[in-house]
């Protein structure tokens, strides 16, 4: 390929769009002078195009970090669908396989090459990168980077030391959620030469912000369902809870159906394809659907439950309105959510022996040997590891997340693949084997016919379809494919459905696992006030879009004009004397001192609180209340 290509033609070529999005084309401009950037493109904004493309513009690739195993396994298969030469590398894969990629790529066989964090540790990899022609170095996710941020993940902090491998090779950082202290962070810890941000605004003029004060969550979802035509997502907090409101919707005539990690692949992808095709209208689903989805048409996003940050709650409301037409973005807010998710919170950060004895279970279970194991992955089931080991899932899983903020391991959802082959031998010895093996014969012939650059790469095969040509069972291909990868003639990686869990570092007795304290109690302290500022989000009175974007940044945005605020859509349309009796309660339950929002509503029987909210928001919006700080309601009225 040419050296500097033009974007605008890599676009058209590639992608066949006829222009960049707002920011695209000055973001790889930079990348193309050499230069260092930080990319703040909100969800939707065309984060990937903005390393793809330069990385097709000039010769040699663009080595990605992205800690999102299914997001690559996305960007690599459609990249291949547009004819560009790409691969990538995550837990969970054999070490040879790595070995034949890493080496592939030194030389020259691809354009992008995609790398999950922890891969960077290994000396593979330390050893290969500098051996790469390497053109750019694309972070994604990199708001990963910073303990301010919401997603901190310990091997991102080892990303600057690629510098030292790649002295001339400019970094491009991308994020869709990054507040202001954070997106400093980031160029600092990534050892920005010179720094520049590219940012795109916050605000979404289609997207319609509320906070429905509801504790009747599955009616008012109804509701909006009923009054809002078109594609939904719901987004729920357990796994347990998505399947109940698929039902429930279900029951009352929703085309309906639920998404969460634990789910199969192919019963993901199917469901996942159901609703981007518009076979199902709704989907109920916990955070891990959405990220890489680019659904332009979706007309509603409701969340039962308020996220424990805002960086959350918008990224997933954002994924709402995209073809840029009115859409709605809810959040059911109820009395008891507040303080479930402080004791959420808690539950997150546990003691230290818990950990410890997570620690020991996960040697036991994995059957490594103390100062063996860094870099092995095995696979890992949380219901079935908590049951053997009698531990609490909840807590055994904010252990495991400690333990991977510390470094000492990587976890990942399932993240299906295909089986994958490669064939090693050389062309006399798999003639020779074709030979004393007649059912091998058909078998390979088949590989070698249907799979183009198997003899080069590993490449994503069918059993049922391979065994369709050759006219055998697909547990024989299978046999055979296992046989011939015992005989060194081919290398043969069967699908795994289930999740990876990755030993970062040599297993250590458990009384030696080192926990750095000081960082833990900082991260608890950050997330406790970015719950709180989402708390404050929910129970503020002021157009919900200026709350958000100035979160981000944007302190002086204009009010919306469109959200449950601004239109004015929960004020009370009671009975001048029933209001008046209700002001008359809250004043006296305000008399001992400042009150949260939830703490106002515990004062009065369940059956009134949505009155009672009514009235609150009445009496904030005609100055009568007011917040004191810290998410406090006073009564500042006649």
């Amino acid at each position: 390929m040419k050296q500097h290509q033009e974007p605008i033609d890599m676009l058209r070529q590639y992608w066949g769009y006829a222009a960049f999005r707002p920011l695209q084309e000055d973001i790889i401009r930079a990348a193309l002078a050499g230069q260092d950037a930080l990319a703040l493109l909100p969800t939707g904004g065309g984060k990937s195009i903005c390393y793809q493309v330069p990385a097709l513009c000039r010769e040699g690739l663009c080595l990605v970090i992205s800690p999102l195993i299914a997001l690559m396994k996305d960007q690599v298969y459609n990249l291949k669908a547009r004819g560009v030469p790409c691969a990538a590398i995550y837990s969970g894969m054999s070490r040879r396989e790595i070995d034949i990629i890493f080496e592939n790529a030194c030389n020259g066989a691809y354009k992008l090459l995609y790398v999950s964090p922890e891969r960077l540790q290994t000396e593979m990899a330390r050893a290969r990168i500098p051996r790469m022609n390497v053109n750019l170095l694309a972070v994604d996710e990199a708001h990963c980077i910073s303990q301010w941020g919401y997603d901190f993940r310990p091997p991102y902090l080892k990303i600057a030391e690629l510098r030292a491998l790649l002295p001339e090779v400019p970094v491009l950082a991308l994020t869709a959620t990054a507040t202001t202290e954070v997106l400093e962070d980031i160029q600092e810890r990534l050892a920005f030469r010179e720094k520049r941000v590219f940012r795109q605004s916050f605000v979404r003029a289609n997207l319609s912000y509320s906070v429905l004060y509801e504790s009747k969550k599955r009616e008012k979802l109804l509701d909006i369902l009923r009054n809002v035509p078109g594609t939904a997502i719901v987004y729920a907090r357990s796994r347990g809870e998505t399947r109940e409101i698929a039902r429930f919707l279900t029951a009352h005539r929703f085309s309906a159906d639920h998404y969460h990690a634990g789910l199969s692949a192919e019963e993901r992808s199917n469901r996942q394809e159901a609703w981007i095709t518009g076979k199902t209208r709704v989907i109920v689903c916990t955070n891990a659907f959405g990220m890489g989805i680019d659904k332009p048409g979706v007309r509603v996003v409701v969340h039962l439950n308020l996220p424990d940050n805002l960086e959350a709650y918008f990224q997933e409301a954002g994924r709402g309105g995209r073809d840029g037409r009115k859409s709605y973005a809810t959040l059911l807010y109820g009395p008891a959510d507040a303080d479930g998710l402080r004791l959420n919170l808690q539950t997150a950060y546990p003691a230290l022996d818990l950990v410890k004895r997570v620690y020991q279970a996960l040697g036991s279970y994995s059957q490594l040997a103390i100062g063996a194991g860094a870099g092995e992955s095995i696979d890992f089931d949380l219901q079935y590891f908590c049951s053997t080991y009698k531990l609490d899932t909840a807590p055994t899983h904010a252990a495991l997340r400690l333990l991977e903020q510390e470094g000492w391991i990587a976890m990942s959802d399932a993240a299906s693949t295909a089986s994958r082959v490669f064939i090693q031998a050389d062309r006399e010895t798999i003639y020779d084997y074709q030979i004393r093996n007649r059912q091998a014969d058909k078998v390979v012939k088949v590989l070698l016919r249907a799979y183009p650059g198997i003899n080069s790469n590993f490449c994503e095969i069918s059993e049922p379809t391979i065994a369709g040509f050759a006219k055998i069972p697909a547990d024989a291909v299978r046999q055979v494919l296992t046989a011939a990868h015992q005989e060194e003639i081919l290398v043969y990686e069967q699908r795994k459905d289930k999740p990876q869990l990755t030993f970062t570092r040599e297993r250590v007795a458990a009384e030696y696992l080192s926990i750095d304290f000081e960082k833990f109690n900082f991260r608890k302290k950050r997330a406790e006030e970015r719950l709180e500022q989402a708390i404050r989000y929910a129970e503020t009175r002021q157009c919900r879009s200026q709350q958000l974007v100035a979160y981000f940044g944007e302190p002086d945005s204009p009010a919306c004009g469109i959200c449950d605020v601004c239109t004015g859509r929960n004020k009370s349309d009671l009975h001048s004397g029933v209001f008046e009796s209700y002001e008359r309660k809250i004043r006296e339950v305000l008399r001992e001192g400042p009150l949260t929002f939830e703490e106002i509503l515990q004062a009065f029987a369940l059956k009134r609180h949505e009155t009672v909210a009514q009235v609150i928001t009445y009496l904030m919006d005609e100055g009568k209340m007011s917040d004191s700080g810290g998410g406090k309601l006073i009564y500042s009225g006649g």
